[in-house]
Protein backbone atom coordinates (compact mmCIF):
# COMPACT_ATOMS: atom_id res chain seq x y z
CA UNK A 1 0.00 0.00 0.00
CA UNK A 2 3.01 2.28 1.16
CA UNK A 3 4.24 2.04 -2.60
CA UNK A 4 1.06 3.03 -4.32
CA UNK A 5 0.39 5.79 -2.41
CA UNK A 6 4.46 6.82 -3.20
CA UNK A 7 3.68 6.19 -6.99
CA UNK A 8 0.40 8.69 -6.95
CA UNK A 9 2.34 12.00 -5.04
CA UNK A 10 1.84 15.30 -5.88
CA UNK A 11 5.25 15.47 -7.45
CA UNK A 12 4.84 12.04 -9.80
CA UNK A 13 1.64 13.01 -10.84
CA UNK A 14 3.00 17.03 -11.64
CA UNK A 15 5.84 15.16 -13.67
CA UNK A 16 3.84 12.57 -15.57
CA UNK A 17 0.93 14.89 -16.11
CA UNK A 18 3.22 17.78 -17.79
CA UNK A 19 5.13 15.36 -19.63
CA UNK A 20 2.28 14.14 -21.15
CA UNK A 21 1.05 17.38 -22.15
CA UNK A 22 4.39 17.98 -23.50
CA UNK A 23 3.96 15.16 -25.76
CA UNK A 24 0.00 15.13 -26.96
CA UNK A 25 0.57 18.66 -28.25
CA UNK A 26 3.95 17.89 -29.72
CA UNK A 27 2.16 14.72 -31.75
CA UNK A 28 -0.82 17.07 -32.50
CA UNK A 29 1.03 20.55 -33.74
CA UNK A 30 4.54 19.76 -34.93
CA UNK A 31 3.64 16.10 -35.29
CA UNK A 32 0.29 16.62 -37.42
CA UNK A 33 -0.26 14.39 -40.20
CA UNK A 34 2.86 12.60 -39.76
CA UNK A 35 2.84 9.06 -41.18
CA UNK A 36 5.09 6.82 -40.88
CA UNK A 37 8.76 6.77 -43.60
CA UNK A 38 12.37 5.44 -43.89
CA UNK A 39 12.32 2.97 -40.22
CA UNK A 40 9.13 3.76 -39.00
CA UNK A 41 7.47 2.37 -42.08
CA UNK A 42 9.64 -0.84 -41.78
CA UNK A 43 8.37 -1.51 -38.36
CA UNK A 44 4.65 -0.51 -39.32
CA UNK A 45 5.09 -3.01 -42.29
CA UNK A 46 6.22 -6.09 -40.32
CA UNK A 47 3.63 -5.46 -37.91
CA UNK A 48 1.03 -5.10 -40.57
CA UNK A 49 2.36 -8.82 -41.54
CA UNK A 50 2.18 -10.71 -37.75
CA UNK A 51 -1.67 -9.20 -38.15
CA UNK A 52 -2.44 -10.53 -42.13
CA UNK A 53 -0.09 -13.10 -42.52
CA UNK A 54 0.92 -14.19 -39.06
CA UNK A 55 4.28 -13.81 -40.19
CA UNK A 56 7.20 -11.88 -38.98
CA UNK A 57 8.21 -10.55 -42.39
CA UNK A 58 9.20 -7.95 -43.78
CA UNK A 59 8.08 -8.84 -47.13
CA UNK A 60 4.63 -11.28 -47.54
CA UNK A 61 5.40 -14.79 -46.39
CA UNK A 62 9.41 -14.26 -46.64
CA UNK A 63 10.52 -14.49 -42.90
CA UNK A 64 12.83 -11.57 -41.76
CA UNK A 65 15.86 -11.62 -39.44
CA UNK A 66 16.41 -8.04 -40.08
CA UNK A 67 14.49 -6.17 -37.34
CA UNK A 68 14.27 -7.09 -33.44
CA UNK A 69 10.69 -8.26 -32.72
CA UNK A 70 9.68 -6.76 -29.94
CA UNK A 71 8.85 -2.84 -31.33
CA UNK A 72 7.02 -4.58 -34.56
CA UNK A 73 4.81 -6.53 -31.78
CA UNK A 74 3.79 -4.05 -29.94
CA UNK A 75 2.56 -2.00 -33.46
CA UNK A 76 0.79 -5.22 -34.34
CA UNK A 77 -0.67 -5.30 -30.93
CA UNK A 78 -2.26 -1.56 -30.99
CA UNK A 79 -3.35 -2.11 -34.65
CA UNK A 80 -5.15 -4.95 -33.83
CA UNK A 81 -7.79 -3.27 -31.41
CA UNK A 82 -7.81 0.17 -32.85
CA UNK A 83 -6.97 -0.72 -36.47
CA UNK A 84 -3.47 1.01 -38.60
CA UNK A 85 -3.90 4.56 -36.63
CA UNK A 86 -0.18 5.16 -36.60
CA UNK A 87 -1.17 8.11 -33.95
CA UNK A 88 -2.18 5.70 -30.93
CA UNK A 89 0.87 4.17 -30.97
CA UNK A 90 2.41 8.07 -30.62
CA UNK A 91 0.05 8.38 -28.10
CA UNK A 92 1.29 5.17 -26.79
CA UNK A 93 4.41 6.54 -26.92
CA UNK A 94 3.77 9.82 -25.24
CA UNK A 95 2.92 7.31 -21.61
CA UNK A 96 6.27 5.70 -22.30
CA UNK A 97 7.91 8.61 -22.59
CA UNK A 98 6.19 10.43 -19.39
CA UNK A 99 7.23 7.24 -17.83
CA UNK A 100 10.73 7.86 -18.34
CA UNK A 101 10.06 11.40 -16.69
CA UNK A 102 8.88 9.59 -13.71
CA UNK A 103 11.47 7.05 -12.99
CA UNK A 104 14.33 10.44 -13.72
CA UNK A 105 12.51 11.82 -10.92
CA UNK A 106 12.55 9.09 -8.60
CA UNK A 107 16.23 8.06 -9.20
CA UNK A 108 16.89 11.59 -9.04
CA UNK A 109 15.64 11.83 -5.43
CA UNK A 110 17.12 8.54 -4.25
CA UNK A 111 20.35 9.85 -5.27
CA UNK A 112 20.20 13.91 -4.36
CA UNK A 113 16.91 14.10 -2.60
CA UNK A 114 13.48 15.58 -3.06
CA UNK A 115 14.17 18.96 -4.47
CA UNK A 116 16.47 17.49 -6.63
CA UNK A 117 14.48 15.09 -8.06
CA UNK A 118 11.34 17.35 -8.95
CA UNK A 119 13.73 19.85 -10.75
CA UNK A 120 15.10 16.85 -12.84
CA UNK A 121 11.79 15.66 -13.30
CA UNK A 122 10.90 18.75 -14.91
CA UNK A 123 13.50 19.40 -17.14
CA UNK A 124 13.13 15.41 -18.32
CA UNK A 125 9.29 16.42 -19.36
CA UNK A 126 10.22 19.89 -21.04
CA UNK A 127 13.78 18.68 -22.60
CA UNK A 128 13.41 17.91 -26.37
CA UNK A 129 15.68 15.26 -26.76
CA UNK A 130 13.12 13.34 -24.63
CA UNK A 131 9.82 13.89 -26.06
CA UNK A 132 11.01 13.92 -29.79
CA UNK A 133 10.72 10.21 -29.61
CA UNK A 134 7.47 9.81 -29.15
CA UNK A 135 6.09 11.40 -32.14
CA UNK A 136 7.27 9.27 -34.71
CA UNK A 137 7.39 4.98 -34.97
CA UNK A 138 10.64 4.28 -34.04
CA UNK A 139 12.09 1.91 -31.30
CA UNK A 140 14.01 4.63 -29.28
CA UNK A 141 11.06 6.02 -26.65
CA UNK A 142 10.24 2.23 -25.80
CA UNK A 143 13.92 1.01 -25.65
CA UNK A 144 15.10 4.28 -23.31
CA UNK A 145 12.38 3.12 -20.91
CA UNK A 146 13.39 -0.24 -20.25
CA UNK A 147 16.91 1.28 -20.31
CA UNK A 148 16.96 3.34 -17.66
CA UNK A 149 14.22 1.06 -15.62
CA UNK A 150 17.14 -1.21 -15.65
CA UNK A 151 19.32 1.21 -14.52
CA UNK A 152 17.20 2.23 -11.63
CA UNK A 153 16.15 -1.37 -10.67
CA UNK A 154 20.19 -2.33 -10.74
CA UNK A 155 20.92 0.80 -8.50
CA UNK A 156 18.09 -0.75 -5.83
CA UNK A 157 19.58 -4.42 -6.45
CA UNK A 158 22.97 -3.83 -5.41
CA UNK A 159 21.65 -1.84 -2.34
CA UNK A 160 18.77 -4.93 -1.70
CA UNK A 161 19.35 -8.03 -3.18
CA UNK A 162 16.10 -9.29 -3.02
CA UNK A 163 14.37 -12.11 -5.71
CA UNK A 164 11.22 -9.44 -6.77
CA UNK A 165 14.38 -7.21 -8.31
CA UNK A 166 16.45 -9.97 -9.79
CA UNK A 167 13.27 -11.03 -11.76
CA UNK A 168 12.17 -7.36 -12.66
CA UNK A 169 15.96 -6.69 -14.03
CA UNK A 170 15.72 -9.80 -16.04
CA UNK A 171 12.77 -9.80 -17.20
CA UNK A 172 13.83 -5.67 -18.64
CA UNK A 173 17.15 -7.09 -19.59
CA UNK A 174 15.02 -9.73 -21.93
CA UNK A 175 13.18 -7.01 -23.06
CA UNK A 176 15.70 -4.63 -24.01
CA UNK A 177 17.96 -7.32 -25.71
CA UNK A 178 14.56 -8.12 -28.19
CA UNK A 179 14.03 -4.41 -28.80
CA UNK A 180 17.71 -3.26 -30.34
CA UNK A 181 20.03 -6.38 -33.18
CA UNK A 182 22.47 -5.20 -30.29
CA UNK A 183 20.38 -5.27 -27.19
CA UNK A 184 22.11 -8.34 -26.44
CA UNK A 185 25.61 -6.41 -25.39
CA UNK A 186 23.96 -5.45 -22.31
CA UNK A 187 23.79 -8.64 -20.73
CA UNK A 188 27.74 -8.93 -20.94
CA UNK A 189 28.11 -5.31 -19.31
CA UNK A 190 25.54 -6.76 -16.49
CA UNK A 191 27.89 -9.53 -16.02
CA UNK A 192 30.76 -7.02 -15.74
CA UNK A 193 29.07 -5.02 -13.32
CA UNK A 194 27.72 -7.73 -11.31
CA UNK A 195 31.68 -8.57 -11.00
CA UNK A 196 32.86 -5.47 -10.08
CA UNK A 197 29.88 -4.82 -7.39
CA UNK A 198 30.83 -8.28 -5.45
CA UNK A 199 35.23 -7.69 -6.04
CA UNK A 200 33.83 -3.87 -4.60
CA UNK A 201 31.91 -5.79 -1.61
CA UNK A 202 29.28 -4.22 -2.15
CA UNK A 203 27.45 -7.10 -2.00
CA UNK A 204 28.85 -10.42 -0.67
CA UNK A 205 30.40 -12.60 -3.69
CA UNK A 206 27.41 -15.12 -2.90
CA UNK A 207 24.98 -12.95 -3.97
CA UNK A 208 26.43 -11.44 -6.64
CA UNK A 209 27.27 -14.76 -8.21
CA UNK A 210 23.05 -15.33 -7.62
CA UNK A 211 22.17 -12.08 -8.76
CA UNK A 212 24.37 -12.41 -12.16
CA UNK A 213 22.74 -16.12 -12.26
CA UNK A 214 19.12 -15.28 -12.40
CA UNK A 215 18.70 -12.23 -14.31
CA UNK A 216 21.19 -13.64 -16.96
CA UNK A 217 18.93 -17.14 -16.80
CA UNK A 218 15.44 -14.95 -16.79
CA UNK A 219 17.15 -12.37 -19.53
CA UNK A 220 17.88 -15.58 -21.71
CA UNK A 221 14.18 -17.24 -21.19
CA UNK A 222 12.78 -14.18 -23.14
CA UNK A 223 15.31 -14.48 -25.66
CA UNK A 224 16.35 -17.97 -26.76
CA UNK A 225 12.62 -18.86 -28.12
CA UNK A 226 13.23 -16.07 -30.64
CA UNK A 227 16.88 -17.29 -31.12
CA UNK A 228 15.79 -20.77 -32.26
CA UNK A 229 13.04 -19.04 -34.91
CA UNK A 230 15.65 -16.98 -36.28
CA UNK A 231 17.77 -20.39 -36.37
CA UNK A 232 14.81 -22.43 -38.22
CA UNK A 233 14.20 -19.31 -40.67
CA UNK A 234 17.71 -18.38 -41.36
CA UNK A 235 19.91 -21.82 -40.79
CA UNK A 236 22.43 -19.40 -38.76
CA UNK A 237 23.03 -18.62 -35.12
CA UNK A 238 21.26 -15.05 -35.19
CA UNK A 239 20.58 -13.86 -31.28
CA UNK A 240 18.28 -11.60 -31.73
CA UNK A 241 18.57 -9.55 -35.58
CA UNK A 242 21.34 -8.62 -38.06
CA UNK A 243 21.99 -5.33 -39.33
CA UNK A 244 25.54 -4.30 -38.36
CA UNK A 245 26.79 -5.07 -41.99
CA UNK A 246 24.42 -2.38 -43.12
CA UNK A 247 25.28 0.20 -40.79
CA UNK A 248 29.10 -0.30 -40.61
CA UNK A 249 28.86 -0.44 -44.82
CA UNK A 250 27.14 2.83 -45.18
CA UNK A 251 29.26 4.20 -42.77
CA UNK A 252 32.74 3.15 -44.19
CA UNK A 253 32.58 4.32 -48.03
CA UNK A 254 34.48 6.57 -50.67
CA UNK A 255 31.19 8.56 -50.47
CA UNK A 256 31.05 9.99 -46.55
CA UNK A 257 34.54 10.06 -46.33
CA UNK A 258 34.62 12.33 -49.23
CA UNK A 259 33.83 16.21 -48.30
CA UNK A 260 32.48 17.44 -51.74
CA UNK A 261 29.83 15.01 -52.06
CA UNK A 262 26.40 16.36 -52.12
CA UNK A 263 28.17 19.14 -50.61
CA UNK A 264 29.72 17.53 -47.47
CA UNK A 265 25.81 16.43 -46.44
CA UNK A 266 27.31 13.08 -45.62
CA UNK A 267 30.56 13.42 -44.99
CA UNK A 268 31.20 11.42 -41.64
CA UNK A 269 27.77 10.17 -41.81
CA UNK A 270 25.61 7.26 -43.72
CA UNK A 271 24.67 6.63 -46.72
CA UNK A 272 22.52 4.08 -47.71
CA UNK A 273 24.61 1.00 -49.09
CA UNK A 274 22.17 0.80 -52.03
CA UNK A 275 23.40 4.77 -52.50
CA UNK A 276 26.98 3.71 -51.68
CA UNK A 277 27.47 0.62 -52.91
CA UNK A 278 25.11 0.00 -55.83
CA UNK A 279 27.13 -2.82 -57.54
CA UNK A 280 27.43 -4.72 -54.16
CA UNK A 281 23.93 -4.04 -52.71
CA UNK A 282 21.82 -5.14 -56.20
CA UNK A 283 23.41 -8.79 -55.63
CA UNK A 284 20.77 -8.90 -52.46
CA UNK A 285 17.46 -7.56 -54.09
CA UNK A 286 15.52 -5.70 -51.43
CA UNK A 287 12.02 -7.49 -52.91
CA UNK A 288 12.96 -10.74 -52.93
CA UNK A 289 15.64 -11.08 -49.82
CA UNK A 290 14.25 -13.68 -47.39
CA UNK A 291 16.22 -14.54 -44.15
CA UNK A 292 18.89 -16.60 -45.54
CA UNK A 293 19.87 -14.05 -47.94
CA UNK A 294 19.26 -11.52 -45.13
CA UNK A 295 22.09 -13.51 -43.56
CA UNK A 296 24.66 -13.22 -46.53
CA UNK A 297 23.81 -10.04 -47.26
CA UNK A 298 24.90 -8.42 -44.02
CA UNK A 299 28.24 -10.77 -44.08
CA UNK A 300 28.84 -9.52 -47.02
CA UNK A 301 28.20 -5.96 -46.46
CA UNK A 302 30.54 -6.71 -43.15
CA UNK A 303 33.35 -7.67 -44.83
CA UNK A 304 33.50 -4.85 -48.01
CA UNK A 305 33.34 -2.16 -45.14
CA UNK A 306 36.18 -4.05 -43.24
CA UNK A 307 38.20 -4.54 -46.41
CA UNK A 308 37.51 -0.49 -46.91
CA UNK A 309 38.64 0.18 -43.65
CA UNK A 310 42.16 -1.75 -44.10
CA UNK A 311 42.51 0.35 -47.17
CA UNK A 312 41.66 3.65 -45.99
CA UNK A 313 43.36 3.43 -42.62
CA UNK A 314 44.89 6.94 -43.17
CA UNK A 315 41.06 8.13 -43.20
CA UNK A 316 39.88 6.94 -39.84
CA UNK A 317 41.18 9.27 -37.41
CA UNK A 318 38.77 12.05 -39.34
CA UNK A 319 35.75 9.74 -39.64
CA UNK A 320 36.27 8.69 -35.81
CA UNK A 321 36.48 12.14 -34.60
CA UNK A 322 33.65 12.87 -37.13
CA UNK A 323 31.79 9.82 -35.56
CA UNK A 324 32.57 11.57 -32.03
CA UNK A 325 31.20 14.85 -33.04
CA UNK A 326 28.45 14.09 -34.34
CA UNK A 327 26.62 12.20 -31.66
CA UNK A 328 26.84 15.43 -29.54
CA UNK A 329 24.87 17.66 -32.14
CA UNK A 330 22.64 19.94 -30.55
CA UNK A 331 20.00 19.23 -33.23
CA UNK A 332 18.98 16.62 -35.85
CA UNK A 333 18.15 16.39 -39.15
CA UNK A 334 17.25 12.87 -40.26
CA UNK A 335 14.12 13.48 -42.66
CA UNK A 336 11.79 11.20 -40.63
CA UNK A 337 11.58 13.75 -37.52
CA UNK A 338 8.12 15.58 -38.04
CA UNK A 339 10.09 18.88 -37.16
CA UNK A 340 12.27 18.11 -40.74
CA UNK A 341 9.41 17.06 -42.26
CA UNK A 342 7.04 20.00 -41.68
CA UNK A 343 10.25 22.35 -40.66
CA UNK A 344 8.06 25.53 -42.30
CA UNK A 345 5.63 25.11 -39.20
CA UNK A 346 6.15 27.65 -36.76
CA UNK A 347 6.13 25.03 -34.10
CA UNK A 348 9.05 23.20 -35.89
CA UNK A 349 11.09 26.54 -35.49
CA UNK A 350 10.62 26.69 -31.95
CA UNK A 351 11.36 23.05 -31.16
CA UNK A 352 14.18 23.94 -33.02
CA UNK A 353 15.10 26.70 -31.06
CA UNK A 354 14.47 24.88 -27.82
CA UNK A 355 17.01 22.20 -29.12
CA UNK A 356 19.50 24.63 -29.63
CA UNK A 357 19.60 26.80 -26.21
CA UNK A 358 18.36 23.44 -23.71
CA UNK A 359 20.68 20.98 -25.12
CA UNK A 360 24.37 22.38 -24.45
CA UNK A 361 22.84 23.61 -20.85
CA UNK A 362 22.02 20.12 -20.50
CA UNK A 363 25.40 18.98 -21.91
CA UNK A 364 27.52 21.51 -19.62
CA UNK A 365 25.61 20.23 -16.58
CA UNK A 366 25.84 16.72 -17.28
CA UNK A 367 29.55 17.14 -17.58
CA UNK A 368 30.42 18.92 -14.33
CA UNK A 369 27.67 16.11 -12.63
CA UNK A 370 29.96 13.63 -13.75
CA UNK A 371 32.88 15.42 -12.31
CA UNK A 372 31.47 15.94 -9.09
CA UNK A 373 29.69 12.77 -8.22
CA UNK A 374 32.19 10.11 -8.93
CA UNK A 375 33.20 9.70 -5.55
CA UNK A 376 29.42 8.16 -5.73
CA UNK A 377 30.61 5.83 -8.72
CA UNK A 378 28.56 2.64 -6.72
CA UNK A 379 25.69 4.18 -6.96
CA UNK A 380 26.25 5.54 -10.64
CA UNK A 381 28.31 2.76 -12.10
CA UNK A 382 26.28 0.79 -14.67
CA UNK A 383 25.27 4.27 -15.87
CA UNK A 384 28.93 4.97 -16.59
CA UNK A 385 29.01 1.80 -18.26
CA UNK A 386 26.06 2.94 -20.27
CA UNK A 387 27.44 6.22 -21.55
CA UNK A 388 30.57 4.46 -22.27
CA UNK A 389 28.87 1.51 -24.42
CA UNK A 390 27.28 4.44 -25.98
CA UNK A 391 29.70 6.19 -26.83
CA UNK A 392 31.92 3.40 -28.38
CA UNK A 393 29.13 2.16 -30.49
CA UNK A 394 28.63 5.64 -32.00
CA UNK A 395 32.61 5.96 -32.64
CA UNK A 396 32.37 2.54 -34.33
CA UNK A 397 29.40 3.25 -36.31
CA UNK A 398 28.58 6.71 -37.02
CA UNK A 399 27.50 9.22 -34.79
CA UNK A 400 23.97 11.40 -34.56
CA UNK A 401 21.76 11.92 -31.99
CA UNK A 402 19.48 9.09 -32.24
CA UNK A 403 22.28 6.52 -31.24
CA UNK A 404 22.90 8.59 -28.56
CA UNK A 405 18.75 8.28 -27.33
CA UNK A 406 19.77 6.08 -25.04
CA UNK A 407 21.77 7.91 -22.51
CA UNK A 408 19.43 10.87 -22.67
CA UNK A 409 18.10 10.52 -19.21
CA UNK A 410 21.16 9.28 -17.83
CA UNK A 411 22.60 12.85 -18.83
CA UNK A 412 19.51 14.63 -17.18
CA UNK A 413 20.28 12.15 -13.96
CA UNK A 414 24.45 13.13 -13.93
CA UNK A 415 23.15 17.08 -14.77
CA UNK A 416 20.75 16.63 -11.97
CA UNK A 417 23.90 15.78 -10.08
CA UNK A 418 25.60 18.96 -10.84
CA UNK A 419 23.18 20.82 -9.54
CA UNK A 420 22.71 19.10 -6.16
CA UNK A 421 26.50 19.87 -5.70
CA UNK A 422 26.06 23.59 -6.95
CA UNK A 423 22.91 23.67 -4.26
CA UNK A 424 24.68 22.00 -1.50
CA UNK A 425 27.98 24.30 -1.79
CA UNK A 426 25.92 27.51 -1.64
CA UNK A 427 24.06 25.65 1.17
CA UNK A 428 27.77 25.61 3.20
CA UNK A 429 28.69 28.74 2.10
CA UNK A 430 25.78 30.39 3.36
CA UNK A 431 25.60 28.65 6.65
CA UNK A 432 28.97 29.57 6.93
CA UNK A 433 28.04 33.39 6.40
CA UNK A 434 25.90 33.02 8.86
CA UNK A 435 27.87 31.93 11.76
CA UNK A 436 30.62 34.61 11.02
CA UNK A 437 27.78 36.83 10.79
CA UNK A 438 26.17 35.48 14.14
CA UNK A 439 29.80 35.63 15.70
CA UNK A 440 30.47 39.50 14.44
CA UNK A 441 26.77 40.47 15.67
CA UNK A 442 27.77 38.62 19.23
CA UNK A 443 31.40 40.25 19.34
CA UNK A 444 29.46 43.99 18.55
CA UNK A 445 27.11 43.16 21.26
CA UNK A 446 29.46 42.12 24.42
CA UNK A 447 31.78 45.30 22.97
CA UNK A 448 28.94 47.40 23.52
CA UNK A 449 27.32 45.73 26.83
CA UNK A 450 30.90 46.40 28.50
Amino acid sequence: MKRLQALFTLPVISIFGLALIVRVTYNYTVGNGYFPLHDSLTYQTIAYNIIREHCFCYLPHLPTVDRAPLWPTMIAAIYSVVGGQDRVVRIFLSFVGSGTCTLIYFFSKDLFGRRIGIIAGLAAALYPFLFIYDGWLYSESLYIFLLFAFCYTLYHLQRSPHLDLMIISGLLLGLLSLTRPNGLLLLGLFIVWAVIIGWAKLIPWRKAIQVAMIVSVISLILVVPWTIRNFMVSHAFIPVAVGDGKVLLGAYNDDVANPSFQTGYYFGGWLRPEESLPSEAQRFPSQTCAATCEVARDSTFKADALQWISQHISSMPMLIGLHAANMWAITSDEADFPFNRYHDRRTSHLLVLMMEVTTPIVFALAAFGLIVTLKRWRELLFVYFMIALTFAQCIILYGIPRFRAPIEPMLILLAAGGVWWLMTQFSSYRKVREQEEKKHEDKLASISGN
